[in-house]
Order: structure tokens, then C-alpha cells, then sequence
């Protein structure tokens, strides 16, 4: 793990700022208290106090066995255990000036889908009524790929697990709303600040061919074309820090799709590293725009060099340098020019838009599509996929003879392989029935927080992407562009957003790039009319609304059956004892006779503890959320009910003492009544 909290892990001082420095500065009109909605300029100090400020933090995780997961959308990559929960962190802020409020939740999943999105607002207002609505209420997912799978109502995303799961569904519905309420519960008053940083070495281009295409002044705002910049936001209470926010885009691929435990990447391991230097604080790691950003910065999910061929070495290595830049960035954190919040959203059908040629690069008029998934999408990102699916596509490029049998290139009309041109169109997702395989009715939103901008979109933006929506914004807002971020994975889910430019090429993400060459000029114009109406004071209004799927929403795979012990035992006996004794370094295993693990999710519980004795008693030191702990389910050979689970602890380096291994599990009798039961282990001793 070389790097791994080293102070080069916050990479070279190469200053975006100092680039973009110019540029920003000519989009700061003086006096901006005539800006509607963006607040009156004042004394720092004042900018940044007289609001309520909250955070909470919720278990979401679903069921971690036997169910498909999700990121990857491979078939077969089934859900045997459980490595690392999965959480919501929310963030609530309170303008006490004017009673404006904000929600700021940052999901440990893979995507925020629609189905998610509509969920939690619909539990909200059950709960607040009117208090918490689609405009100020962000949802956001850092874009894990080891988490639950089937919890969207969108078959492109559904069917990969084989259907919808309603209990995955329902705990990361759950523990979204879990997460508000607790920071509900906590508003009081406090301070919000900013931090920024930038961090070189936790990201690379991973669609080089594509960001080459770009033109110079685009290509020169990312020196060695990643996006380093690290910003931060604090929220403290009587001078205690209570939140931090630290966005950066780096995908959230360290753990390639060979894994089939649930768990967290490297963003869930930096808010891991935080929250467990800092109990009390509840630390987030949001997305922007990570598009083409790969943590394998050797652009190969199993590099035999640097930063590690270890994929769960290479997740710590990457989440550590981000954790280690937010703390740098918090360091720097200071308070805010402009004070307030505002939020307000419109939503728009991208499968039908009309764009103004001064969004797009050679200013003419253009439109959008029906969705439609390229053959380059087929063929998924070479660089951080190590299952390819089908190996006789590749990105950028389709077999000759494949195109030449005619199975591939899908019957859709002439007027949308022209916008959907140069793509090889794979599969006609906006026009199959019985509804849009992905949405298309889609949620574009701006949250203003003192100083900072969030744009927020239902899709994966490059960098360079998101630099021309972050200028569309800051020049309609009159703010410098650096406070401009682009939210990407936010209030749904759309796959991605290449320029017109890099979707030429046709690499993964421009052949995931669903409504055709000009969707990020559709995006830019509905940001600039929003952003207007945001600077005017004046309401777009809802848009259309997005289609509710919940009505058919079939799961392919069969509840488990009741269970049963293994032959000639009991439920928590001990099958495999550890050994007497280990040295720090090495893993103790244990298994035990289980149950299935979806009897019971356990949210805010565990499945496992590791004990140390202490007196005459023993404490919990780790639990099934600790890094170093593992849970494996399997059934043995020949067996349809029966279940074997197998615990592992790898020891950290500098433990001693007297553990043993404790096993919490649930079984289902034939009628439906679920029991629990505890395993327990013998006792081992750990030398240093």
C-alpha cells in the first residue's frame, strides 16, 4: 500500500485556479447584490453565520447475497457476501434570514435512480409536508459499482440483476430517509465554510482518443487531462465541525467486477477514513464530473504497477489521497463572501429538444433523441472493466463481420441516425415498450450554497463537459467559475454526457452518450434558461413529469426457500474453528452453520463481530462495516437450503490480545417466521 497517508498523496501544486484565474475573474460583475437570489455581498464572517445547519448518517445497505449487484451490469455478478455497509449521508442548511432551506444527500450506491429519487421524496412529504420538495432536495451517489443491484425501475439497469428487488429497494429508500431525519433532528445553529485543494494522483483519463478531440482552450484548463480540483465544504456547530462535503471526480471503479461482496470504493473508504478519525463528523464524498476520470491510473483494473495490482489495496490508496486532500482542503477552509441558500429545478425531456446553435460548436440549430445505446457502450470501458461481457466489440469500433450480419444496427428512424450519428446504434432503448428502458423525462437543478454552485444532472459528464456547463452557469449567475461545480449521478440516473466533439469517436462513454451528439448542448441550454430564471427571481415551473414505472416491475428470481441447517447441525455451530493463535498480519477464519443473509438486511446491526476479551468480559472492536472484515455465504454442494457462512478477519498490524469471532444470523421456517441465533467461536490469541 505505498502512498497510503504519505504527503505525496496530495500530488503536485499545479493550480487550476491559477488557470482559470484570469477567465473567472472576468465573470465577477461588481456589486452582485443586484443578482437576484444570489445574496448580498458583506463581511465574510457574516456571510457564513446565521444559519441552522444538520447532518446525518444512515445504514442503506440491501440484500448482500444471491441477488445481482450493481455498476458493472454483468449478469453474473451475484452478491455472495458482504465486505463494507453502504450509507446516505444528508446535509441540512438553513438560511434563519429568510427560512430557505437545502437537503445534501450523497449515497454510497451505485446510482441515484429515478425509482430511489421518487421514493424518498414521496416519504418526505408524508413526513414534512411541504418542507422538503424536488427543488431543494439534492440526491446525489458517488457511483460505487459493488453495491445492490435491481433497485431501479429502468429494465436497461433492472434486468442485469435479473429484475427489481424490493428489499434492496426499500433499505436504500430507508436509509436515505433515515439519513434527512437525523440531520433534521440535529439542525441548530452553526457556520458553513469553503475549502479547495487538488489532488493529482487518485485520477486518469481514461477516453483519451475522445478528450484529444476537444480544442485547445478546453483542453488547457486540465493539465494532463484530469480534473484535480478538491472542493469543500464545512458545516460546524458552536465551533465543531459536524459535516464535511469533499467533491473530487475519480470513478468509483478500484474494485473491478471480478468482486462479488457488497461494498464501498475509494469514496466510501475516504468517508470511512474520516469518520472514524473524527467520530461525530459525518463526512461525504460526493462525485462531479467523473466521466472519463479512472482510479486505475494505469488505465488496467489489475496494473501490475502502481499504484497496486491489488484491487482492495488500490481502493485505500485512492480513497486515502482523497481523504488526505479534503483534510487539506479543510485546512484551508474559510468563510464565505455571500450568504444564503437557494434551489430550484425544472425537468426536461431530452428524448425531444431543440437546441439554439449558440450551444453547440459550429452554431447550428440541433436536436435530441429517443435514447439509444451505442455499440461502443456494448463493449464497456475497457479501462476498468476486467469481465469483458462480449470481447468481440471494443470501444470505438464494432467487428466488421458483426455489422455486416445486420443484427446489430437497430431499425430506427432516418432522422435519428442522423442526431445519433457517427454511432453504431446497439439497442433502441427510448423506444422499447412497454416504456423507456432509461428515463428520459429527466430533472436539471441548481443549488446555490453562500458562495457555491452545484449544477445538478442525472448523468456521467467528462470534464470537459461539465467545464462548458459550468461556464454556461457562472456566466448566468455572474459568479467566478471555480464556484461553479458540476453534480454529476444527481436525482437520477441517464448514463453519460460526452461533447459533440468527443462523441466522434465513439469510445464507451460517448456510445453511452444516449440522446445523441448534441446532449450536453441540450443540457447546456436548459442550464442557461434555468440559471437565468434563478438570477431574474422568476419560476420555469415543474416541466413534464417523469414517468412512474412502479406498476410493472417483475423480479426473475425466486424468494430463497425456508431454511435448513447442514446435516447433523445447528444453526450457529461452529463448522471451522479458527486457528489457537496468529500473528498480526494474518486472517482468522471462521465458519459457521448459517442462514440466508436476506432473512435479515441487519440495517444499522451486523451480521459479525470480531470480540477482544477485556476483564473479565469481551468488546466489539470491528463489526461488519470495518475494513477488515469479510462475510461469505455459500450453500453447500448438492443443497437448495442449507447455508455456510464464513467469516474472515485480517488482523491489523499492531494488534495483540485475546479475540474470538461472533456470528449473528436469521433462519426462515416454512411458515415465514423468521428467528435469530448467534454463533460463536473459540478463542485465539493475536501477537503483535
Amino acid at each position: 500500500m505505498d502512498g497510503v497517508g504519505s504527503t505525496e498523496a496530495l500530488g503536485p501544486e499545479i493550480s487550476r485556479r491559477k488557470l482559470l484565474g484570469a477567465a473567472a475573474a472576468g465573470t465577477v460583475v461588481a456589486g452582485t447584490a443586484s443578482v437576484i437570489g444570489l445574496g448580498a455581498p458583506g463581511l465574510a464572517g457574516a456571510a457564513s453565520s446565521g444559519y441552522l445547519v444538520g447532518a446525518g448518517r444512515a445504514d442503506m445497505t440491501g440484500a448482500v447475497a444471491g441477488q445481482g449487484m450493481m455498476g458493472y451490469s454483468q449478469p453474473q455478478q451475484i452478491a455472495e457476501g458482504l465486505h463494507m455497509r453502504y450509507w446516505a449521508r444528508a446535509f441540512i442548511i438553513v438560511d434563519s434570514a429568510t427560512g430557505n432551506r437545502v437537503v445534501f444527500v450523497t449515497a454510497d450506491s451505485a446510482c441515484l435512480f429515478e425509482s430511489i429519487h421518487l421514493g424518498v421524496l414521496r416519504a418526505l412529504r408524508k413526513r414534512y409536508g411541504a418542507l422538503y420538495t424536488e427543488a431543494n432536495v439534492n440526491l446525489n451517489a458517488t457511483h460505487n459499482h459493488n453495491s445492490c443491484g435491481g433497485t431501479a425501475w429502468d429494465y436497461a439497469y433492472s434486468l442485469a440483476a435479473f429484475g427489481f428487488k424490493k428489499n434492496s429497494y426499500d433499505a436504500e429508500v430507508s436509509g436515505i430517509v433515515d439519513a434527512i431525519v437525523r440531520a433534521h433532528d440535529s439542525l441548530a445553529p452553526g457556520t458553513i465554510s469553503l475549502g479547495r485543494s487538488e489532488l493529482h494522483n487518485a485520477s486518469a483519463q481514461r477516453s483519451r482518443a475522445a478528450f484529444d478531440l476537444n480544442p485547445p482552450e478546453d483542453k488547457e484548463v486540465f493539465p494532463g487531462a484530469v480534473d484535480p480540483a478538491v472542493t469543500v465544504l464545512r458545516l460546524a456547530q458552536a465551533g465543531n465541525d459536524i459535516g464535511v462535503i469533499t467533491w473530487f471526480s475519480t470513478h468509483g471503479t478500484s474494485i473491478a467486477d471480478h468482486n462479488r461482496l457488497i461494498t464501498v470504493d475509494n469514496k466510501g473508504y475516504a468517508s470511512h477514513r474520516w469518520e472514524s478519525d473524527e467520530p461525530g463528523v459525518v463526512a461525504a464524498f460526493p462525485q462531479t464530473n467523473a466521466g472519463d476520470m479512472s482510479p486505475n491510473l494505469n488505465l488496467v483494473p489489475f496494473s501490475p504497477s502502481g499504484p497496486t495490482k491489488d484491487n482492495r489495496a488500490n481502493c485505500a490508496i485512492i480513497g486515502e489521497r482523497q481523504y488526505q486532500a479534503g483534510r487539506a482542503a479543510l485546512a484551508d477552509s474559510s468563510a464565505m463572501t455571500r450568504a444564503g441558500v437557494d434551489s430550484v429545478i425544472h425537468y426536461v425531456d431530452f428524448s425531444d429538444v431543440a437546441i439554439d446553435g449558440s450551444y453547440t460548436p459550429d452554431g447550428k440549430a440541433a436536436r435530441t433523441s429517443p435514447a439509444m445505446m451505442g455499440a461502443g457502450a456494448v463493449a464497456t470501458s475497457t479501462e476498468d472493466n476486467f469481465e469483458q461481457p462480449l470481447p468481440f466489440f471494443y470501444e470505438g469500433q464494432v467487428n466488421p463481420l458483426v455489422a455486416a450480419l445486420g443484427g446489430l444496427d437497430a431499425p430506427v428512424s432516418p432522422w435519428i441516425r442522423d442526431v445519433q450519428a457517427p454511432k453504431l446504434v446497439a439497442v433502441p432503448l427510448g423506444l422499447l415498450p412497454p416504456w423507456p428502458y432509461i428515463p428520459q423525462v429527466m430533472p436539471v437543478q441548481i443549488m446555490r450554497i453562500g458562495d457555491l454552485v452545484l449544477a445538478a444532472a442525472p448523468a456521467e459528464f467528462t470534464i470537459v463537459s461539465g467545464l462548458r456547463v459550468r461556464r454556461v452557469v457562472a456566466d448566468a449567475l455572474r459568479v467566478p467559475l471555480d464556484n461553479v461545480l458540476l453534480q454529476g449521478f444527481a436525482n437520477g440516473y441517464s448514463q453519460y454526457v460526452t461533447t459533440p466533439e468527443e462523441y466522434v469517436s465513439q469510445q464507451y462513454e460517448g456510445g453511452e452518450t444516449q440522446f445523441g451528439r448534441w446532449t450536453l448542448p441540450a443540457y447546456m441550454q436548459s442550464f442557461d434558461k434555468l440559471a437565468s430564471a434563478l438570477a431574474r427571481g422568476t419560476d420555469l415551473g415543474h416541466g413534464p413529469a417523469p414517468l412512474d414505472k412502479s406498476s410493472i416491475q417483475p423480479d426473475l428470481v425466486p424468494p430463497p426457500p425456508p431454511d435448513a441447517p447442514v446435516a447433523g447441525r445447528r444453526f450457529g455451530d461452529v463448522i471451522t474453528a479458527p486457528k489457537s493463535a496468529y500473528r498480526a498480519g494474518e486472517s482468522a477464519v471462521a465458519e459457521f452453520v448459517g442462514a440466508h443473509p436476506n432473512n435479515n438486511l441487519r440495517r444499522s446491526d451486523t451480521y459479525l463481530e470480531v470480540e477482544q476479551r477485556s476483564g473479565d468480559g469481551w468488546t466489539r472492536v470491528f463489526d461488519d462495516n470495518s475494513w477488515s472484515t469479510e462475510l461469505h455465504w455459500s450453500r453447500p454442494v448438492g443443497s437448495v437450503d442449507a447455508s455456510i457462512i464464513k467469516v474472515l478477519w485480517a488482523i491489523p498490524v499492531g494488534t495483540a490480545g485475546t479475540f474470538r469471532i461472533r456470528y449473528f444470523g436469521d433462519w426462515k421456517n416454512p411458515a415465514g417466521k423468521v428467528t435469530g441465533f448467534t454463533g460463536t467461536s473459540r478463542a485465539f490469541e493475536v501477537t503483535a
